[in-house]
């Protein structure tokens, strides 16, 4: 599926949820308005709180749906479009059960989701502060190099992705590491503390890191798993290095002077 299909299910589906709450609160509201004197109290009450929440929730929505489609911010709603995405992801896959839509589907719509919001942040940063974080997975099974505690044991043989992840590395002097689950991620996080970080993983992994991670701008790159999950997965190496190249400034002259835009 192309990235513009990803990213417009993911919002079809943020969608599809707000009218579905709509109908929930009106549904409610009719329960409300035939009861008791309590109940009106209550629904008063409810309703306040509702419309301010449906509000946000569409002014959040309506900033997403511009983003997307235009490549550009409404600032006053960026946090607001952010909370939304985040917050109707767990509906989103729900909804997207229910029409029989595959849940890595959508986690990878919402993963596109999220590049290009944070693509449209301009975050930049120094070399030292980007972090390349990898699946152990991506090493051949068979090495008896291991580089879960450490990715330089690597030899770059050649035999699977990590040499080449470590290439990158040293290309543009940012940091790389390999995590063998989400507790390790966010303790080497924790540890080299990264301002942004290029995530690479499984859907379902990515869509976790994510959300642990903020509020760390992440880019998440899907693996590719021929041999199934867990085993021996690889890499889109150039959509890698276009994520690094996105994330930091832009080196000019060529005297080892580095000055950036």
């Amino acid at each position: 599926m192309k990235a513009n299909g990803r990213k417009r299910l993911f919002l079809g589906l943020i969608i599809i949820s707000l009218l579905l709450l709509t109908l929930v609160v009106a549904l409610v509201w009719y329960l409300f308005r035939t009861g008791a004197p309590l109940g009106r109290a209550l629904w008063v009450l409810m309703m306040v709180l509702a419309i301010g929440f449906v509000l946000y929730a569409l002014g959040g929505t309506l900033s997403l749906v511009i983003s997307l489609i235009s490549g550009h911010n409404i600032s006053i709603l960026s946090r607001a479009r952010e909370q939304v995405a985040y917050a109707f992801l767990p509906l989103a896959l729900r909804v997207g059960s229910l029409l029989g839509l595959e849940k890595d589907r959508i986690r990878a719509s919402f993963v596109q989701v999220n590049n290009q919001l944070v693509s449209q942040g301009r975050t930049k940063v120094e070399a030292n502060e980007l972090l390349i974080l990898a699946p152990v997975c991506l090493q051949e099974a068979a090495c008896v190099r291991k580089v879960t505690h450490d990715i330089n044991q690597c030899r770059r043989c050649g035999r699977c992705p990590v040499g080449d992840l470590l290439s990158l590395a040293d290309k543009y002097e940012v940091h790389a590491a390999i995590a063998t689950g989400g507790t390790k991620a966010r303790q080497l996080i924790q540890d080299i503390r990264p301002k942004v970080v290029v995530a690479i993983a499984c859907e379902r992994d990515l869509v976790s890191g994510l959300q642990d991670s903020r509020p760390i701008a992440v880019k998440g790159i899907a693996n590719e798993r021929p041999n199934g999950p867990c085993f021996n997965t690889r890499v889109d190496l150039e959509e890698v290095e276009a994520a690094i190249v996105d994330f930091l400034f832009e080196k000019r002259g060529g005297s080892g002077e580095n000055l950036y835009q």
